[in-house]
């Protein structure tokens, strides 16, 4: 939902209106005031300036809020400045009568034409307003703030002002036919004015979001992954008398284990200490890898181990779907509940075993029965499991590397 928004944002300018912030909710199918919550925390991470974040405040609101407020700005703004430009017509009567200045006095002076212009922006947040209710009372906030605060800063700047408080209503009521009539006005004539339709607008925003949300997942991809480690490790290590020894075996069994992924169609997708994280196409290849890394596991105990004592290996197989964000490198997949469901199964299995989810097992021929009769469930997964021939005589031996028994 973020990165969306996130791009919405870049290819906006920089803003997420309400269009956009609606057209996000239903595209990513959060509720829309998350989407708000979610936009105005990353904005205020990101703005510091009082401006900035006040402009983050806005644009949180929902849309008639925003517009009502927008009214109601407009309006104080316009009492201001009007009152002001009385204040300055005042100082010159004062002047005029003490001689100090001529009679003549411009009565449309920087301050009126601000008044002007606020109150023309005021009916047109009206006449932009997506329903006449939203209209008439964006109208009414305007007519009625702008009188109310004429008054207010009329006493501030001391002006002499006469309000009536039934004028109030008058007025208000006046702003709320205006509002009504703009925007009907606005409503028959969108086209002819170049404004465009809200419901075009959001489906073009829409359109846009599908379009981000496509590329986004353009690398998803169904892909089963196998967790490989070897049991006690670390106490392999410390009673090896040789270190030489160690680094020859351990670099031994990397190479056979990236030897048979590669045979089994797979990729080897990281490698962390001792253990290993393959990725395969479908569960029957990964499972094929799998077992014949717990086979050939003895032979490389037989003739490439120089540790004095067996490598015991735990498997873990699940299936489910990755996002790969450069194109088809699994290698940029790193943080992923497939990959950590393996590496779960995995710590479970036994030794010798392989714990194979039931995601993965339903895709193989015959099933959960094919890998084995044992069931367990570990971070609320199930698995079955498949235990090799040679996993007891493996882990029981620990004085020397097993011998071949030409049986198995």
């Amino acid at each position: 939902m973020l990165i969306l928004a996130e791009r919405l944002r870049a290819a906006n300018g920089g803003d997420l209106d309400e269009s956009a912030m609606q057209a996000v909710a239903e595209a990513t199918g959060a509720p829309l005031e998350y989407v708000r919550l979610a936009v105005k925390i990353r904005s205020e991470k990101r703005e510091k300036s009082l401006l900035a974040s006040l402009r983050s405040q806005f644009f949180t609101l929902d849309p008639q809020t925003r517009r009502f407020v927008m009214a109601g700005a407009l309006g104080s703004g316009t009492a201001l400045f009007a009152d002001i430009e009385d204040k300055m017509a005042q100082v010159h009567q004062l002047r005029f009568m003490a001689g100090e200045a001529s009679s003549h006095y411009n009565q449309y002076g920087v301050f009126a034409m601000l008044a002007i212009f606020l109150a023309l922006a005021g009916v047109a947040v009206s006449a932009l307003s997506r329903d006449r209710r939203t209209a008439a009372i964006s109208g009414a906030i305007f007519g009625g703030g702008a009188y109310l605060m004429r008054s207010v800063f009329g006493f501030l700047l001391a002006v002499n002002m006469n309000v009536e408080p039934l004028a109030v209503i008058f007025i208000a009521a006046l702003g709320a036919v205006v509002g009504v009539v703009s925007n009907r006005i606005v409503s028959k004539n969108r086209e002819r004015l170049g404004l465009k339709d809200p419901a075009a607008d959001r489906q073009d925003l829409l359109r846009q979001l599908h379009h981000l949300r496509e590329k986004l997942h353009s690398g998803q991809q169904t892909l089963t992954f196998v967790s490989i480690d070897i049991v006690g490790s670390t106490k392999l290590k410390q009673n090896a008398l040789d270190p030489l020894a160690v680094e020859f075996t351990f670099n031994e069994y990397q190479n056979f284990v990236e030897r048979v992924v590669h045979e089994h169609r797979g990729r080897v997708h990281s490698t962390a200490g001792d253990g290993a994280i393959c990725a395969f196409e479908n569960p029957v290849d990964a499972f094929a890898a799998a077992k014949h890394v717990q086979a050939g596991i003895l032979e490389v105990n037989t003739f490439r181990n120089k540790l004095g004592a067996p490598i015991v290996l735990r498997c873990g197989i699940h299936s489910g779907t990755v996002v790969t964000p450069e194109a088809g490198d699994i290698t940029s997949v790193n943080f992923n509940e497939v990959i950590d469901i393996a590496s779960h199964l995995e710590k479970a299995a036994p030794p010798g075993g392989i714990a194979v989810s039931e995601a993965s097992a339903m895709q193989l021929p015959g099933g959960l029965d094919s890998v084995g009769p044992v069931r367990i469930r570990s971070q609320e997964t199930g698995a079955a499991i498949w235990v090799s021939r040679n996993a007891h005589a493996a882990g029981m031996r620990s004085s020397s590397p097993p011998v071949p028994n030409p049986a198995s």
